[in-house]
């Protein structure tokens, strides 16, 4: 779908706001110890991020895999966010899957604690590169 600059800029500036919505979610999920909502709300805030990166630079994905790949390719291999980043970024997701989809998988503290504690890392790798003019 083409996007005039105008909506372009306000569907950037409203994911920002979403992943940090998001991100405020997340804190009061984990101080319940809600470990599979966590990871969901988790991935959701840095997905809301990294959507709002590629749309400011005008690039589309169209599954939730296709904004792993595109960040991927258009910004960690570019060096412009580290790799580490970009693995992180992977792990939520591959987390928010399994607590989603598996029926079987149990998470705990020390599966989402270390990731719920870079969420603001990731924001400050990424959220410098949106375009934002």
């Amino acid at each position: 779908m083409k996007m005039t600059d105008e909506e372009r800029k306000a569907l950037v500036e409203q994911r920002i706001k979403r992943a940090y919505d998001t991100w405020n979610e997340t804190k009061g999920i984990v101080e319940g110890e809600y470990w599979l909502a966590a990871a969901n709300r988790m991935y959701y805030a840095c997905y809301y991020m990294a959507t709002a990166l590629l749309a400011s630079h005008n690039i589309e994905a169209n599954t939730l895999s296709g904004v792993i790949r595109m960040i991927g390719l258009y910004f960690v291999e570019k060096g412009l966010i580290s790799k580490e980043m970009g693995h992180y970024y992977g792990r939520l997701f591959e987390l928010r899957q399994s607590g989603d989809y598996d029926d079987w998988v149990m998470l705990g503290a020390g599966d989402v604690l270390p990731l719920y504690n870079r969420i603001k890392d990731f924001f400050d790798e990424v959220e410098p590169l949106i375009k934002r003019d």
